[in-house]
């Protein structure tokens, strides 16, 4: 019997005198606020969600899709010879380009062999524009959530517009609460209590996110 199911066992016994609620689950919850702020063209929510990501100090790269093997060489190239963590599902062409010495994503590696590894490449589950987060649910593009936490540089690849929302209740109608969720807004960072920041305290110190599509559009830290 593993942890989880442990835990939720005790939870069970612990509500089996607990009456039952009659009211269905979607109806105990009013849920008549805004689904967004404002109607938006797509091109408006896609820019925002850029503006958005770079106010939290990510970096943005818009590219088509037949560039994008080459803009991932490219970052990869620029941060030196390195290790590179790759998801199991990865889509091969993604990766045509760069040569570096890929490792992949196993259950059996431990903290310490991911703490060498230096980038890591995924895809996303989804967008949110009006917040500027990415959200992971460990798809096979994806990976477990641990590889995106512990290599220092992490590059996400968001497919433009079919990943893309405007607000939060939006993606949540997308997402799978039983999955392991990781919502990312900029690189990782915490202040103390003077407000002084710092970064990657507990996931990568810089987070590049690509926006493509198969709209030519100028690579906006280019």
């Amino acid at each position: 019997m593993s942890s989880r199911e442990r835990v939720l066992g005790r939870v069970r016994r612990a509500l089996a005198d607990v009456p039952k609620d009659d009211t269905p689950y979607e109806q105990v919850v009013p849920r008549d606020y805004l689904r967004e702020h404002g109607e938006r063209s797509v091109e408006e929510t896609v820019n925002l969600l850029a503006e958005n990501l770079a106010d939290y100090r990510a970096l943005v790269h818009r590219t088509t899709t037949d560039e994008l093997p080459y803009l991932i060489m490219r970052l990869l190239a620029e941060r030196g010879p390195q290790y590179v963590l790759v998801p199991p599902w990865l889509p091969p062409e993604w990766m045509s380009a760069a040569d570096p010495t890929r490792v992949h994503d196993r259950a059996v590696s431990t903290p310490h062999e991911l703490d060498k590894v230096d980038s890591v490449v995924t895809g996303c589950a989804v967008a949110i524009a009006e917040t500027g987060t990415i959200v992971l649910d460990g798809s096979p593009d994806q990976g477990r959530r641990r590889i995106t936490l512990v290599p220092d540089h992490h590059i996400c690849v968001v497919r433009v517009p079919e990943q893309v929302v405007s607000s939060v209740p939006q993606a949540l109608e997308r997402l799978d609460p039983a999955r392991p969720l990781t919502w990312i807004s900029g690189p990782s960072a915490t202040s103390d209590i003077e407000l002084d920041r710092v970064e990657g305290v507990h996931g990568p110190r810089t987070l590049e996110v690509v926006l493509v599509s198969d709209q030519p559009s100028a690579d906006v830290n280019s």
